[in-house]
């Protein structure tokens, strides 16, 4: 799975993917500091069965603390975006193929104003005018690809030679889109081959709405304005974030000055630390009373669970033991659809014991299952091919 982190320049893109990654992506206080897309991962937390199960887990990916899995996933943080990225400017093209395959986007918005779209300083600037912009952009990108080919396969629909929703999907499957999702999207919009482009432009923003949709990272919520402006944004995931003090605190629990588990709404000092850090820190501590957290672990969370509805599935190789055929208890933790079933577990573990699958065991009530299954977050599978 890999979430892109967007936003125009100087937003802290880079620091919201240094914060939840630790890759050290380059940043600074002004436009295109980022050029090239960095990578890096970051994990989620979900509730491992390992306490429930009295087991000591051994995670081949990620950790396991407290009974809390971290599960790993793809982060890739591109270059700003600017008005008329979908005709060229700023680094508009190779902002929007860097995205091509996301699964969903994480838009790290400066909702201090302080920042133009541009990504220049300015005052009083409207952060929900950057939503607007950024979703508009990516739509029209879209329409680009869709419009190059349309009259010709208008004619083909015609003629009844081809469907309009296998076009409309073979256009844009190098977006990484669903196939059923776009055939729903075509079906729903009425869509005919005599569309305007209007018209168009409303079936691309449903079609990313479902395949690309967007979390607001309302980032900087530190400064002077944020609180104000925090009630324009609008959207299915909106977080309040301050991605510089989640990166604070990951590099002093890097250092051992502090104990801090990401996400969390505390930490816990370890000796002394200097006075100009440690008065860095209190303020922290301030903003995790406020928010809760610095909103960077949830901002990911949210968009892995709530966006696009994923569940976290541990299939093991003996369901007594719980462990793989090394003694490794519940070594892998998988992400999974909602609404995924057995057999979909078994594709995911190898294609081969996918095509093998003769069955599954629930490995917490013994129950055996069948390939149309479904299954639910925290679910022990045990795979019988």
């Amino acid at each position: 799975m890999k979430i892109g982190v967007v936003g125009k320049p100087s937003s802290g893109k880079s620091t919201f993917l240094n914060a939840a990654t630790l890759v050290g992506a380059e940043m600074a206080a002004h436009p295109f500091t980022t050029i090239k897309p960095n990578l890096g991962t970051a994990y989620i937390r979900t509730d491992c069965p390992c306490k429930t199960l009295g087991k000591t887990c051994s995670p081949k990916h990620g950790q396991c603390v407290e009974g809390k899995r971290f599960v790993p996933i793809a982060l890739v943080d591109v270059a700003g975006l600017v008005p008329d990225a979908h005709k060229g400017k700023g680094m508009g093209n190779q902002f929007l193929s860097d995205l091509a395959d996301a699964d969903a986007l994480i838009h790290v918005v400066d909702t201090s104003g302080s920042t133009d779209e541009q990504g220049n300083p300015t005052k009083d600037h409207d952060p929900s005018k950057d939503v607007e912009f950024l979703e508009r952009e990516i739509e029209y990108w879209m329409l680009g690809i869709l419009e190059k080919k349309w009259e010709q396969a208008a004619r083909q629909v015609k003629m009844g030679t081809i469907k309009l929703h296998d076009f409309v999907y073979e256009q844009l499957s190098g977006l990484k889109v669903s196939e059923e999702e776009v055939k729903r999207s075509v079906l729903e919009s009425g869509i005919s081959p005599d569309a305007s482009k209007d018209e168009l432009l409303a079936l691309v923003r449903l079609i990313r709405k479902r395949n690309k949709p967007i979390a607001i990272a309302a980032n900087k919520m530190d400064l002077p304005g944020s609180e104000k402006n925090f009630d324009l944004l609008e959207g299915d995931v909106v977080v309040a974030c301050c991605a510089e003090a989640e990166l604070a605190l990951r590099k002093a629990e890097e250092q051992g000055l502090i104990s801090y588990i990401p996400g969390s709404n505390e930490f816990k000092m370890l000796g002394e630390i200097p006075a100009s850090q440690s008065k860095a820190l209190e303020f922290i501590r301030s903003l995790l009373e406020k928010y809760g957290s610095t909103g960077v672990q949830e901002c990911l969370e949210r968009t892995v669970s709530e966006l696009l509805g994923m569940i976290v599935v541990y299939p093991v190789e003996d369901e007594h033991k719980m462990c793989d055929k090394k003694g490794r208890v519940l070594p892998d933790a998988f992400l999974l659809p909602s609404g995924s079933t057995a057999q979909d577990l078994a594709y995911k573990v190898h294609s081969d014991i996918g095509e093998k699958f003769i069955g599954a065991i629930d490995c917490k009530t013994g129950m055996r299952l069948g390939k149309e299954h479904k299954l639910t977050s925290g679910d022990v599978i045990k795979i019988l091919v």
